[in-house]
């Protein structure tokens, strides 16, 4: 017999934004899901309860030496009202080698996934229905014990946070601007580059500030021991349409195994669309931008799905592709992957999964 989840409701629910005001992780719903974790105990109490801020000693170890995992998923509202998530357990799955990497004790994936299921059911009042918006989902891992010995954690709290978003990027759909960098480096094959840690994105965000201010959206990394060879953009992986052939990196212990990364080759293999990971340099990259056989690049990840790539930035140089505008593959696969995830889409792979109503 599994943990028994504990519901206690608010007293006090919040006012819902207007969907137009909705943008990304700005408000959160009336409830979240904590659980803790105590050596010889394991992890404990499972219980749905108001949202509120937390309690932490300073000596917690998260505070000293970024002992932390976290994922990011998503449920959307179909057009009949039904409510269903995407590939939810390979997020969960992902979580857990996270928590390898960081030596935090594991999680049970069908514990969490029905704990996730009531959260939803708790606040479904909160999920937009509304084309491009959806509920945010942020399962994540802090180390709480009180001493500032470097060791693994011996306490923890689980939290699940939800938020209503709209379009993660400004520009929606259309094409981002993205600067490849090449003086910072975020991670190395052996680092935590492969896990959801908060440390590598604490690592990328002087390269995304100086980014920010020549008026890109994103960072392209290269591989940190090369410096040569692509790895993902700060918040997604990376594809290129090259000679007719897609292209995205191979992982190597420092690119993050991404859930829509996964899904996309997935789709294009069903489209009978080569599609081939591997290393490439970002020299490979420009010749073949010279010659005129980059035809396409695009971003994936969970919060914005698919972002195409309208300008790279490399060493000054600016490299405009599909002139500016979204490449045909880029629309055709967001269109699809939307379309399975609010419902109005055949899905053929078996990646939905549909809230009870029940609960």
């Amino acid at each position: 017999m599994g943990l028994k989840i504990s519901v206690e409701l608010t007293t006090t629910p919040k006012t819902k934004p207007a969907i137009e005001n909705l943008s990304f992780g700005k408000y959160f719903t009336d409830h979240m899901f904590i659980m803790d974790y105590d050596v010889g105990a394991g992890w404990h109490d499972p219980r749905i309860i108001p949202y509120q801020p937390i309690s932490l000693d300073p000596a917690a170890k998260v505070f000293h030496y970024g002992q932390t995992v976290f994922e990011g998923m998503k449920a959307y509202k179909t057009p009949e009202g039904s409510v269903l998530m995407f590939r939810p357990y390979k997020n969960l799955q992902r979580l857990n080698r996270s928590n390898a990497r960081l030596s935090i004790p594991s999680i049970d994936e069908d514990l969490v996934m029905e704990a996730l299921k009531q959260l939803i059911k708790v606040d479904e009042d909160w999920i937009p229905a509304e084309q491009g918006t959806s509920l945010y989902i942020r399962p994540f891992v802090i180390a709480t014990q009180p001493t500032l010995g470097v060791s693994p954690s011996e306490q923890y709290h689980f939290i699940i946070i939800l938020s209503p978003v709209g379009s993660y990027y400004a520009e929606g759909i259309n094409p981002v601007s993205i600067y490849v960098e090449s003086e910072y480096v975020r991670a190395v094959t052996g680092g935590v580059g492969n896990a959801k840690t908060g440390g590598n994105y604490a690592a990328g965000l002087k390269a995304q500030q100086e980014a920010t201010e020549k008026g890109y959206s994103q960072v392209l990394w290269l591989d940190g021991v090369h410096r040569k060879y692509i790895e993902e953009v700060g918040s997604m992986n990376v594809f290129f349409k090259i000679g007719g052939k897609v292209i995205t990196p191979a992982l190597n212990g420092s690119i993050l195994d991404g859930v829509t990364r996964d899904s996309v080759i997935r789709v294009l293999q069903h489209w009978n669309i080569e599609v081939e990971e591997k290393r490439i340099s970002i020299d490979e990259l420009v010749e073949a931008y010279r010659k005129g056989t980059l035809e396409e690049a695009f971003g994936t990840g969970t919060a914005a799905v698919i972002s195409p790539i309208g300008e790279l930035n490399w060493q000054g140089d600016k490299l405009t592709l599909n002139d500016g505008q979204t490449g045909p593959i880029s629309a055709k696969v967001y269109d699809f992957i939307t379309g399975m995830q609010r419902g109005t889409l055949e899905d053929p792979f078996g990646w939905i999964l549909e809230v009870d109503p029940k609960i």
